[in-house]
Order: C-alpha cells, then sequence, then structure tokens
C-alpha cells in the first residue's frame, strides 16, 4: 500500500502582481483545500511559507504555500520535509502545466520536472523526483493560438473562457484529496482523469 500525502504543496508566486496569473494554479487549488479542510494558512518564516495544519483520520496533513518565488519552492518543501521527517512519496506538488489544455489534469508519481522551476528547486532539495505530482492544465501560448512567449504567457491572468475551465479542473483536483490522502491514488487517478475531455 502506497504512503498516504501528508504534505501538499502549491506553487505560485507571491504577492497581489502575481495573484490571478497562470502560474499560480497551485495557490488557486490550496486555497480550496483549505477551505475544504476548514483550515486557514498562518505565516510560518521558518518553512519559508504560509502554511496551514489540518488533521485528518488522526493525521497530521500539511498545506504550504511557498513564499520564495516559483524558483526557490524547495527552500520550502524541503524545511517541512525535513521537520516532519516525510519521505517525498508522502508529498504532493499542485503546479500549473503548460502541456495540458485548461480543464485538464492529471496526477503522476515521479518523472522529469519539464523545466518547470518549481518542480526542479523541489527535486533538488528532497534528493528525489519520486514526490507526487498534480498537473493542472493552463495551456501552452501555441495550443491556445496565442504569440506570447512561454515566460510572458505564465505571468498574466488567463482569458475568461480558459478561466472558467481551470476553475472546473480546480473542482475536479479538489474532489480526490480524500483518496490521496488515504493512499487511494488509482482511484483518485481514474476519477480525475476521466473528466480530462
Amino acid at each position: 500500500m502506497p504512503d498516504p500525502i501528508r504534505l501538499i504543496a502549491g506553487l505560485g508566486n507571491p504577492g497581489p502582481d502575481y495573484e490571478r496569473t497562470r502560474h499560480n494554479a497551485g495557490f488557486w487549488l490550496l486555497d480550496q483545500i483549505a477551505d475544504d479542510l476548514r483550515v486557514s494558512f498562518a505565516n510560518e518564516k521558518q518553512f519559508f511559507g504560509h502554511v496551514a495544519k489540518a488533521r485528518v483520520a488522526g493525521e497530521i496533513v500539511l498545506l504550504v504555500k511557498p513564499m520564495t518565488y516559483m524558483n526557490r519552492s524547495g527552500q520550502s518543501v524541503g524545511a517541512l520535509a525535513r521537520f516532519y521527517k516525510l519521505a517525498p512519496e508522502q508529498i504532493l506538488v499542485a503546479h500549473d502545466e503548460l502541456d495540458l489544455l485548461p480543464g485538464q489534469a492529471k496526477l503522476k508519481q515521479g518523472g522529469s520536472h519539464a523545466g518547470h522551476n518549481g518542480l526542479k528547486d523541489i527535486q533538488a532539495a528532497l534528493g528525489s523526483p519520486a514526490f507526487w505530482r498534480l498537473r493542472l492544465g493552463i495551456g501552452h501560448p501555441r495550443s491556445l493560438g496565442l504569440a506570447q512567449q512561454v515566460v510572458d504567457f505564465v505571468l498574466h491572468p488567463p482569458r475568461k473562457e480558459e478561466q472558467a475551465r481551470i476553475d472546473e479542473t480546480i473542482d475536479r483536483a479538489r474532489a480526490i484529496v480524500p483518496a490521496v490522502l488515504d493512499g487511494e491514488f488509482e482511484q483518485a487517478m481514474q476519477q480525475l482523469h476521466s473528466g480530462n475531455a
């Protein structure tokens, strides 16, 4: 039986300038999960982020939004993993994904960081790629028919119709949280991926 998830990290960039940008899809999801678990975030300097602690079936579950900017996300995730003695397999990282269209999401364990700076830094901090990833589709400027550079695209808010699809994805991702906290990854994947029309 795989280890249940004990830490969920949502990736984004801190501050009001970035709040509604595509790169912050991980933050958006974490806010919803915190609501579902009836917990709120507090700024925890020693963990370089906003941290919420929930109890689920008697176990502590941590939520974190790193406040280090995307490319230093590992500082926060690594500090929490060391303090709470968590294995990479007990960590789920929710992040924006260029290779999936808005409305699509994928759950997987391990693999490459595919150039995502947040994942790259977390992999370096944990010394392993074996953590779980919840990939929230934001589309790629080319797949959406835009001429923007990728770096510019991720730091802009989605267009209205894309935002609606991303919001649907976040609702589907929220719905699988109980399963991943139980270690029921097959069930979580089937439930999440069945909506990737």
